[in-house]
């Protein structure tokens, strides 16, 4: 099976080089090379390559923004971050946008193809430095959970609640009015995305 391939990096020496890399690779095909974001986004929905490879540092929009919109046309689609760039907030912000690996410029071109099968395949190919850089930020940060987003008042009302005490007791023990307790309890259903008390407290449960 043929894996399609296509390219966008503005860098003209570097994509005629991955072209070239690609081209004459069995099993893979070139179907597209693009200088530019905005013709990436306009062309890559109609062409639906396998893979993308995409260069952070683009002129107009860049490689973050360009992954998130196509992202947004093409769930699917399958976009390798290719950059000289080994900064965490880049690598986490191109991740977030939808790239599903993210390799360094100076990776040697086999290993270039062994990250295209691995993401056709449905891996998420980085180079060592890179995983090096994201299991370094895990070790370094506690994630963030939903629970994370409430108040230190919206917090204590939902404890209230998971202990199972009516809002007419919370209330009571906190000294406010039945429509205050009512409206912060509004707010951590928005914060938290539920519509219930009993979803509210099997999410709190479960973070």
């Amino acid at each position: 099976m043929t894996i399609t391939v296509a390219i966008v990096e503005d860098d003209a020496g570097t994509r005629e080089a991955l072209g070239r890399v690609i081209g004459r690779s069995r099993g893979f095909r070139c179907v597209g090379s693009y200088a530019s974001g905005e013709e990436a986004r306009r062309e890559l929905p109609v062409l639906q390559p396998d893979v993308i490879l995409m260069d952070i540092n683009l002129p107009g929009i860049n490689g973050v923004e360009c992954v998130r919109q196509l992202k947004a046309l093409q769930p699917a689609l399958h976009i390798v971050m290719l950059t000289v760039y080994e900064d965490s907030d880049l690598i986490f912000e191109a991740l977030a946008a939808g790239a599903t690996g993210y390799l360094l410029k100076r990776t040697p071109p086999a290993e270039v193809l062994e990250a295209i099968r691995d993401v056709h395949a449905g891996g998420v190919p980085m180079s060592s430095h890179i995983a090096r850089k994201v299991v370094q930020s895990f070790q370094t940060a506690r994630p963030a959970t939903e629970t994370d987003t409430l108040s230190p008042r919206e917090q204590e009302i939902l404890d209230w609640l998971a202990q199972g005490y009516l809002i007419k007791e919370i209330a009571g023990r906190l000294g406010i009015g039945f429509d205050t307790v009512r409206t912060y309890i509004r707010r951590i259903y928005e914060k938290l995305q539920v519509h219930s008390r009993a979803q509210a407290v099997a999410k709190y449960r479960r973070l």
